[in-house]
């Protein structure tokens, strides 16, 4: 008789879960965006579409096949909440296993995004000054004073708008010599083999995109709380906004799915992340996770949460720092702390894309006045443009009316 009864209890059970409703009116958007992806032309079509054009028909699929991405994950925030979040494809090339909600994308990037909510915290309490020199900062390495630095040093709201004069580099190693410390990869001393964090330009002259810069952070922020990187992230912001499968920490835990790098073949290739410098592109999370980070930022913004930063926080990190050359990205960007911005008012949109050699993408963007965001991770070289294509989808589909 009991087994009876814990076998009704079962099917009950099983069959309350395959009827859950969900919404249609959110089924049919994601169906929308599915299939109404339309060839990239240009970032100006993403950010500044023509609504007089005709949409395509081409669909997830076929451009994912297109683009030799063996795997993508999507994530959607409306009106300030995470929507949905759909997974595509497999983890790596040959094999059957699916990609799932709770697979581990590689951000690359888009961690500078976190980075700069984290430093922003350390601003916020009183512990950090923006415009204040980093060498007063810094206790394991400093800043070499040059002939650039002799008037304008080097400041935190500098290294986060990408105008501190830092050089753009990656960060390769001598092989087999072991993981260079952050005090070797910022000093460019073996094994590593990245240019070192010295000021190449006067600091506020010009807007350069450099890696090492949120390196420098890094080692700025576990200079002055004696703390590692993880645990400042996880205390500021993966346990407050329940990230729970976000880290900066690699490799993963042997249990835990990861989507592997392919490139513009779809061949894969083993990660080459670097496990000490972090700060800059480290970032090993889901969509769903990122996307309750953005959606957070967007409420922070609106005045309607304060869990992560306050409300002139926000507003400070999501306002221009400096206008970027159009030429750059063939479209007009600005530049906040640490993100990128686009249009003004209702249509302004902050963004942070990634990528990670040999083949690892990450989109985010998000609409603060309207509560509208994405975030698309995926597993490919040429990921970065189908995910324009799929944000493009997204934009077009949310920023309609509803019919």
């Amino acid at each position: 008789m009991r087994k009876l009864i814990v076998s009704a209890v079962i099917a009950v059970a099983l069959f309350s879960c395959s009827q859950q409703e969900v919404d249609p009116l959110i089924e049919k958007r994601i169906a929308a965006v599915e299939n109404g992806l339309v060839e990239f032309m240009g970032p100006k079509a993403v950010f500044e579409p023509d609504p007089t054009s005709e949409k395509g028909v081409k669909t997830l699929q076929e451009r994912q096949e297109h683009y030799k991405v063996p795997g993508l994950c999507v994530a959607v925030v409306n009106d300030y909440e995470l929507e949905w979040v759909k997974p595509y494809g497999i983890i790596k090339a040959g094999s059957d296993e699916p990609v799932t909600d709770q697979t581990y994308f590689q951000a690359a990037s888009t961690s500078k995004l976190v980075t700069a909510a984290i430093a922003l915290h350390f601003v916020e309490n009183g512990t950090l000054d923006l415009d204040r020199d980093v060498n007063g900062y810094l206790k394991s390495w400093k800043v070499p004073e040059s002939e650039f630095t002799r008037e304008q040093k080097v400041t935190l709201r500098l290294l986060l708008s990408h105008q501190a004069g830092l050089p753009s580099t990656n960060f390769s190693q001598e092989e087999g010599a072991g993981d260079p410390t952050l005090v070797q990869v910022l000093g460019a001393e073996p094994p590593a083999l990245n240019k070192p964090a010295v000021v190449g330009y006067i600091p506020g002259t010009e807007w350069r995109y450099s890696n090492i810069g949120f390196v420098l952070i890094q080692q700025l922020l576990e200079d002055v709380t004696g703390k590692t990187f993880e645990m400042l992230a996880q205390e500021t912001v993966f346990k407050p906004l329940g990230m729970k499968r976000s880290t900066f920490v690699y490799p993963l835990d042997s249990k835990a799915a990861e989507a592997m790098p392919h490139d513009a073949d779809g061949v894969f290739h083993e990660p080459s992340l670097p496990p000490t410098a972090v700060a800059h592109g480290g970032l090993m999370t889901t969509p769903g996770d990122l996307a309750l980070f953005a959606a957070e930022l967007m409420r922070s913004y609106s005045g309607m949460s304060s869990m992560l930063l306050s409300k002139e926080t926000t507003r400070l990190m999501l306002s221009r720092a400096v206008d970027l050359d159009p030429r750059m990205f063939g479209v007009q960007l600005g530049a906040g702390l640490g993100v990128l911005l686009h249009d003004e008012g209702e249509e302004l949109k902050f963004i942070h894309p990634g990528s990670n050699f040999p083949g690892a993408n990450c989109w985010l963007i998000g609409w603060p006045e309207k509560g509208l965001g994405a975030v698309i991770m995926t597993n490919g070289a040429s990921g970065e443009v189908l995910a324009l294509e799929i944000i493009s989808s997204i934009g077009g589909e949310y920023n309609r009316p509803i019919e």
